[in-house]
């Protein structure tokens, strides 16, 4: 990530930040904890970096990742594992609101979020924080945390450094990238050539 998208991200028109109280490290913090699904013992591990505004993240959760949860995450084979890769002001905000709901909400939060990019983030005329206001109400989200957490320093630059830290770490600089254990495999796939990368890795 670019200095110049880092601070598009911290300090975006639109966002104002508050503190809260600052952690001492992201591990400490029960919102950055890990968003994962599947079983934990399994032999291998599989982490996305998605964004909630990019359009090919939106198509591999809507066409292939049913797929791979039926048949790669609920038998046993995978741990899945999300990783918050905002690539706009926009999209920080909804991961942002995504991490501040109860745990068990988050993948069925997230998934409903890509899935209507065009009503929420992409239509013309459209609000996308009123209108990410009003699906987090529906996840259960009242109008007072919705505004302390889009609102929330700490959690925004929290985010942002973990970003920056996978981006050092693994290479990672686009959406949806997919680390296989320990390969790294960035862009869309079907579902084949994802088992095939999971089979590869040892799962």
């Amino acid at each position: 990530m670019s200095l110049s998208r880092r601070a598009l991200l911290i300090a975006a028109p639109g966002l104002a930040l508050v503190s809260r109280a600052a952690f001492a490290d992201t591990q400490a913090d029960p919102l950055m904890g890990e968003r994962a699904i599947g079983n934990p013992n399994a032999k291998l591990v599989v982490q996305e970096w998605y964004s909630m505004t990019c359009t090919h993240c939106a198509r591999f959760s809507q066409v292939v990742f049913p797929e791979v949860k039926a048949k790669l995450i609920d038998t046993g084979r995978i741990r899945y594992v999300f990783q918050d890769y905002p690539l706009d002001q926009v999209a920080l905000m909804a991961c942002m609101v995504a991490r501040a709901l109860p745990t068990e909400r988050y993948v069925p939060f997230v998934e409903s979020l890509l899935a209507s990019q065009d009503r929420w983030a992409f239509a013309q005329g459209v609000d996308p924080k009123a209108e990410l206001q009003k699906m987090a109400a529906l996840a259960g989200m009242s109008s007072e945390t919705f505004q302390h957490t889009i609102n929330d320093e700490a959690l925004s630059k929290a985010i942002i450094a973990k970003q920056d830290a996978a981006s050092k770490k693994y290479g990672i600089d686009s959406t949806p990238s997919f680390l296989f254990g320990s390969t790294l495999f960035s862009g869309e796939m079907d579902y084949a050539t994802f088992a095939q990368k999971v089979a590869a890795a040892g799962g």
